[in-house]
């Protein structure tokens, strides 16, 4: 019968231990296709690149700026240090899936004196080593819960830094090219003074010939002190820009920044987008809200598992002498186990349940918002880049046929058919005309931007294996 016990037990706890990898698993994610349309408005059969967007645009510059970002900027350096705790996290909470073992060692020396009729001194050593181990077995898969929690939530970072990385190569490409369409401004408010100063010389010739009043020669000079009165901003926004830059960068302000290319890129033709299901793949916050909700579900496994009872295995060995030469010849081994059952604790677990399962909830509602929000971005960038090309269409026809009236108005002038006031408004539309169409230019390229930054990518993942700080073990175990 003595033989029996043990095996007894060991078949029993076994049969626990194996029942619990199954008994409070958490359940499957709902599915999400029913509300994902299947296709965008502009459709393209082929899957979305997977390369570095920015270099569409054919600047080594700016490919070296996203790279120094990517390498140096603060907020991603942040990011880095917050995954690096949750795969600490993650190894900490995989460690009570296995005994702890701790080691002891102990020597006292003592010293005693007794003064009665004669004074007497003794002394006494004692020397001890010892090993102690404790195992909590996990009969419910709480700890098991936990430590899958804790790596699905390191892998949630992981796919923040991801996400983080293709925002942070958006608003580096974003600064570069309103530098360049400030610049592009400037250069075109300098090329309009010219011009302007070209009909002020022809206005003062006629003024001096007593042929018009000096209301036109005003009108005129006026026309040229609203365009220097520009050009200061426009330096001040480029300024400003520049210091946003070289900050994305991970420098100070005004630290100098090479951009040389003198005009804006040429935008390529639109890139695939693939359907609205690829972004469950290719968006890393799609992905980071979906781990979150895996989480959750576990963590809801370990609150349920918590309420149930626990076994604690316990064994400690000592040994203990007085003469050091002898310390083996003393020895004691304990062994023990340690039963609890939840009795009465005010709710507090059930209540715990009850938080987890509305933490799933809330992480269920963010990850189909998120989706639906992924979704919406494409498509109002795909939309915005359609219109703002017929836009800008519109607005080159605009243009040739105010040039068309200002030749008119400034051949009729000459000829002494009409006055100045014609002239003065054509060339103020048409030069108005010429700096919006920059300004359209760039909102175009701005909008395409954010279509690569929408449709995502998985160009990110060469970011963590460059940077050497994907580390085997628990945390990889869902890549």
């Amino acid at each position: 019968m003595s033989l029996k016990a043990p095996f007894i037990i060991l078949l029993i706890t076994s049969i626990l231990v194996l029942a619990s990898c199954r008994l409070f698993n958490p359940k499957p994610i709902p599915c999400v296709q029913k509300t994902i349309p299947d296709k965008f408005s502009v459709f393209t059969t082929s899957a979305a690149p997977e390369q570095k967007w920015w270099e569409t645009f054919h600047d080594y510059e700016l490919n070296a700026l996203v790279e120094e970002a990517l390498s140096n900027n603060m907020n991603l350096k942040q990011i880095w240090a917050r995954l690096k705790q949750a795969r600490a996290t993650a190894i900490q909470a995989g460690a009570y899936r296995y005994p702890a073992l701790t080691g002891t060692a102990g020597a006292t020396h003592s010293r005693k004196r007794t003064k009665n009729r004669s004074a007497l001194t003794s002394t006494s050593e004692n020397y001890s080593l010892g090993l102690s181990t404790s195992y909590e077995l996990d009969l419910w898969g709480r700890v098991r819960a936990e430590q899958e929690a804790a790596i699905l939530s390191a892998e949630a970072s992981k796919q923040d830094l991801n996400a983080a990385a293709i925002t942070l190569a958006a608003e580096v490409t974003n600064r570069w090219l309103q530098i360049i369409a400030q610049r592009t401004q400037k250069h075109l408010l300098n090329e309009q003074l010219k011009t302007n100063k070209t009909f002020l010389e022809l206005i003062n010739l006629r003024f001096r010939h007593a042929m018009v009043s000096a209301l036109d020669v005003y009108q005129q000079r006026q026309v040229i002190d609203q365009l220097r009165a520009q050009i200061p901003l426009i330096k001040a926004q480029e300024s400003r820009l520049m210091n946003e830059l070289s900050v994305l960068l991970g420098k100070a302000p005004r630290s100098p920044l090479i951009i040389s290319r003198p005009d804006l890129p040429k935008l390529e033709p639109m890139p695939s987008t693939g359907i609205p299901a690829d972004l469950l793949e290719n968006r890393p916050d799609i992905k980071a809200a979906q781990l979150r909700l895996q989480s959750a579900g576990w963590n809801v496994s370990s609150a349920r598992a918590d309420r149930l009872p626990s076994l604690t295995l316990s064994a400690r060995a000592v040994i203990e002498n007085k003469r050091l030469d002898l310390l083996l010849d003393n020895w004691l081994l304990s062994l023990a186990a340690n039963l609890t059952v939840p009795v009465f604790d005010g709710n507090r677990r059930a209540s715990e349940v009850d938080r987890t399962m509305a933490m799933k909830d809330e992480n269920l509602a963010a990850y189909r918002q998120i989706i639906l929000t992924a979704i919406r971005e494409v498509e109002d960038t795909l939309v915005t880049e359609a219109r703002q090309k017929e836009h800008i269409l519109e607005l080159k026809q605009v243009i040739h046929t105010a040039r068309k009236a200002l030749a008119q108005a400034t051949l009729r002038y000459r000829n002494g058919l009409n006055d100045y006031l014609p002239v003065l408004t054509q060339i103020l539309s048409v030069q108005d005309l010429e700096r919006n169409l920059i300004a359209q230019r760039t909102t175009l390229l701005i909008n395409r931007i954010s279509l690569y930054r929408s449709l995502g990518g998985t160009w990110t993942d060469d970011l963590i294996r460059q940077k050497g700080s994907s580390r085997g073990g628990p945390c990889d175990r869902h890549d």
